[in-house]
């Protein structure tokens, strides 16, 4: 079987724990907070053998997004001014909205896909879809596709 580079989108509380301690431990030498990589291994509790196999392999989502288009699928409660809130979470966190498309409420529910344009001055897109499905009325919000 051939090796690819491809990509995932996992949730975080997917991923096991030694990865999210690479990606801890590089947060803290990238902010200065240790001044080795030693010191960061140490205070995060994995071995520096660790370190280096996964830390070119994993990195938070918005550090690989900067420049992409990102499509968001969910579904959304049919009540009035909720498709304005999300939009606002969109436009706060600084993305670029390039399309919408909503079906028709079936039972109170519609069905979203939104399209969204990372941009340089882009914030956080972990944040955004966090702010999303905190968003009473917003369900199962799902990165469909990274361009």
């Amino acid at each position: 079987m051939r090796e690819t580079s491809g990509y995932f989108v996992v949730k975080q509380k997917a991923v096991p724990e030694v990865l999210l301690k690479v990606v801890e431990a590089k947060r803290l030498v990238e902010s200065g907070k240790v001044m080795s990589i030693q010191e960061a291994v140490d205070k995060v509790g994995i071995s520096r053998s660790s370190f280096y196999k996964y830390k070119d392999d994993i990195f938070p989502f918005h550090e690989n997004s900067q420049g992409t288009t990102i499509t968001l699928t969910f579904q959304m409660e049919d009540e009035t001014g909720l498709l304005s809130d999300v939009l606002k979470i969109v436009a706060d966190c600084g993305a670029n909205i390039l399309t919408i498309h909503q079906s028709i409420p079936i039972n109170g529910v519609a069905s979203l896909s939104l399209s969204v344009q990372v941009l340089p001055t882009t914030g956080d897109v972990s944040e955004m879809i966090e702010a999303m499905e905190a968003k009473p009325g917003v369900h199962n919000v799902k990165i469909l596709a990274q361009e």
